[in-house]
């Protein structure tokens, strides 16, 4: 298993990198946002340990990065803010689990452990709603066999969709996981983007898929 280990503390991170060596993982180690980045997005980790305080780029502006690009690499923040509203941002952010300074290595390595189990399941590669189809691996869209071109933001809207098919997705939902804002834009866009998905998934093919739930949001269902 190869690890990324990104944390300024040279002295911590020389810890933890033995400590890892010492039970069986290889570890790159970077001790500087950027340098973390460029590792991140160049090479293939089986997990990725980030300390949220960094000089230069900080750990949550990394993992927002490498979330966008769809790099789905299982993520476990190091902090020592440890207040709740700190961990919720870290996890909203795109981190997978969060640990709190100080800790026992012990506890780290049970939570790379968890982590590393739960990667290793095998991902669902496609998602259904009645004829319409789409396949996450090579990202397309089919309804009635016939294929429907969508751009990157529309994919992502209808893949948040329909993984929670049947069931109401709220503006603050969307905005938060397909547009990765922690507030409101006061714009649009949600209406604008739905309104382009239905022209093109739902248009022509008889029946709605996706329904407006008035006040609250959207719900796609067969």
């Amino acid at each position: 298993m190869k690890i990324l280990l990104i944390e300024d503390d040279r002295e911590t991170g020389k810890y933890i990198v033995k400590g890892l060596n010492e039970n069986g993982y290889t570890v790159d180690y970077a001790a500087e946002g950027k340098d973390g980045l460029y590792l991140a997005m160049n090479n293939s980790y089986d997990l990725i340990i980030m300390d949220r305080m960094l000089p230069g780029i900080d750990g949550l502006s990394i993992i927002k990065m490498l979330r966008s690009v769809r790099k789905k690499t299982p993520i476990l923040i190091l902090s020592a803010l440890g207040d709740v509203d700190e961990k919720v941002e870290g996890l909203k952010a795109g981190g997978d689990d969060y640990l709190t300074k100080p800790y026992a290595f012990s506890e780290l390595l049970a939570r790379i452990e968890a982590l590393l189990r739960r990667g290793n399941e095998i991902p669902e590669q496609a998602l259904q709603v009645g004829n319409l189809k789409m396949n996450l691996e090579n990202y397309t869209v089919t309804r009635g066999g016939r294929k429907i071109e969508l751009k990157p933001r529309e994919f992502r809207l209808l893949e948040y969709l329909m993984r929670h098919k049947g069931h109401i997705v709220t503006r603050t939902m969307l905005l938060e996981n397909v547009w990765d804002y922690n507030f409101d834009p006061q714009t649009n866009v949600i209406d604008v983007h739905i309104s382009r998905l239905r022209s093109k998934i739902d248009k022509d093919f008889g029946k709605e898929l996706i329904k407006t739930v008035r006040g609250v949001g959207y719900k796609i269902e067969q």
